[in-house]
């Protein structure tokens, strides 16, 4: 049983892997502030204490996983975050996507098509805000796809899930200005970073970026 505790040696762990994000390109110091806060043991089954602070993606149930530090610190960084952004996050997981972009000073709505996820995430952040940080985050759980309409619209939406396509629901959710960051490409293969600039009311900017391995974004708009 995790005894929630956040030790010297996780500390050091956190800020050694903190270094590493910076090698590999990490520049955006509102990231790693967040990353060199957060307990990603928290958020992982105990029998990974000893590997939470390593580059790498655990399973957290329900066929999902935790993504590796270096995915949540990219797909952040790409979203240009700033204080009071109000951001929404498509696929809950484990909660520790949702904290960091919290712990960089924005509104954060987190949709969950699971609920138990959600209850465990939720459960989490609890834990950690009992050591003193104020991860605030507004929880829901339904289709993703679908976006989170009735509290929008978004500065920033990030997609936690590889889609086969860019939902246009998304898009639509985005203020003018704001940006959307999903994986891209097929349901079991390599998947494309895409960021989405919303220009106006009928245009956007794509930029295409590096290839990663995504859990399928089901749903209406995405995988069924």
């Amino acid at each position: 049983m995790n005894t929630y505790q956040d030790t010297y040696k996780h500390k050091g762990l956190r800020l050694q892997l903190v270094e590493l994000l910076k090698q590999k390109g990490i520049v955006d110091q509102l990231v790693l502030d967040a990353v060199s806060k957060l307990p990603r043991h928290f958020f992982l089954p105990h029998e990974f204490d000893s590997h939470a602070y390593e580059d790498k993606a655990f399973p957290i149930g329900e066929d999902q996983t935790i993504s590796q530090p270096y995915t949540v610190a990219y797909q952040s960084q790409l979203l240009q975050l700033k204080q009071n952004d109000k951001v929404l996050e498509i696929g809950t997981g484990s909660g520790y996507q949702g904290s960091v972009l919290s712990l960089c000073g924005t509104q954060v709505y987190s949709i969950e098509r699971h609920a138990k996820l959600s209850e465990n995430a939720a459960s989490t952040i609890k834990k950690v805000n009992a050591l003193g940080l104020n991860i605030q985050m507004n929880m829901f759980v339904g289709d993703g796809t679908k976006g989170l309409a009735e509290h929008g619209p978004y500065n920033k939406i990030i997609v936690t899930a590889g889609a086969p396509s860019v939902p246009k629901a998304l898009v639509k959710q985005l203020t003018i200005g704001g940006l959307l960051v999903i994986p891209v490409g097929g349901e079991k293969d390599m998947q494309r970073m895409v960021r989405i600039t919303k220009i106006d009311a009928t245009n956007i900017k794509t930029e295409v970026f590096e290839q990663f391995s995504f859990v399928p974004l089901l749903g209406e708009n995405g995988w069924k």
